[in-house]
């Protein structure tokens, strides 16, 4: 009766592991410039936090220098791409034109 049990209880384990629920939210997709605008906030704030701890004296004048400007390349690269991006899907195609 108790192997019988732990099967049972065995197989409702797997079962509910296992199990995919065919309505699962995975919620929307992403397109590249909504990424973009999320990163560019991400980094910026990185930016604020960075600035703060400076001058609260948590890093030296060397090592601050160095992520912001690690920091500010990385904004500039966002900045670009997406600048980029909203250049080409604000360009109406038109047929025969070549980009």
């Amino acid at each position: 009766m108790i192997y019988l049990l732990c099967g049972l209880l065995t197989a409702i384990l797997f079962f509910y592991v296992f199990y995919m629920d065919q309505e699962a939210d995975t919620g929307e997709e992403k397109t590249r410039l909504a990424y973009l605008y999320e990163r560019k906030e991400a980094v910026y704030e990185n930016l604020r936090d960075l600035n703060f701890e400076f001058k609260a004296g948590k890093f030296p004048e060397g090592d601050y220098d160095a992520m912001r400007s690690g920091l500010e390349e990385e904004a500039a690269q966002v900045l670009a791409e997406i600048a980029s991006l909203e250049r080409t899907s604000a360009v109406p195609q038109r047929k025969g034109a070549r980009i």
